[in-house]
């Protein structure tokens, strides 16, 4: 399924083409793109639950003002974002690409993905589709979009 996500935002989203709204022409060019067809559901009910995160009847902790606190992962979430992507998410918080609000919605579409192995690039693209769903975070997505594709080579000095 995060092969479809990644396809689909590279290739409409992230490339500026039109998206096509309409499932079934969707459907069919994912499935000429060898994807199979429960795995395109799958992705598709991904991203329509990402757009109904900003429901704040549905989701209401979503709308809360984040204080001063520190997010206590769950056992499961813990299992699929190691400690290398939960710092990742704390350094996003503390340099404020990422707010309460934002990282909560990361956190349930990470935890959506049905895959075994979760990696923190992985997480980056997360984070970037993330940001790019949310009007008003453009300078935010911006900024993570340049975090994934200018990382610099070798160590800094």
């Amino acid at each position: 399924m995060f092969d479809i996500l990644m396809y689909l935002f590279e290739n409409y989203i992230h490339s500026e083409a039109e998206v096509m709204v309409d499932h079934e022409l969707l459907t069919d060019e994912l499935t000429r793109a060898g994807f199979h067809q429960d795995e395109i559901y799958k992705a598709l009910a991904w991203l329509e639950k990402l757009t109904a995160l900003q429901d704040t009847e549905a989701y209401p902790y979503l709308t809360r003002v984040g204080n001063q606190s520190i997010r206590i992962y769950t056992a499961q979430e813990s299992q699929i974002l190691d400690v290398e992507c939960r710092g990742f998410l704390m350094f996003l918080e503390q340099v404020n690409l990422l707010d309460f609000t934002t990282r909560e919605m990361v956190i349930d579409r990470v935890m959506e993905l049905d895959t075994q192995f979760f990696s923190i690039d992985d997480l980056k693209w997360v984070v970037l589709m993330v940001l790019f769903n949310v009007p008003g975070k453009e300078s935010a997505y911006s900024q993570m979009e340049d975090l994934i594709f200018d990382e610099q080579e070798g160590p800094l000095h």
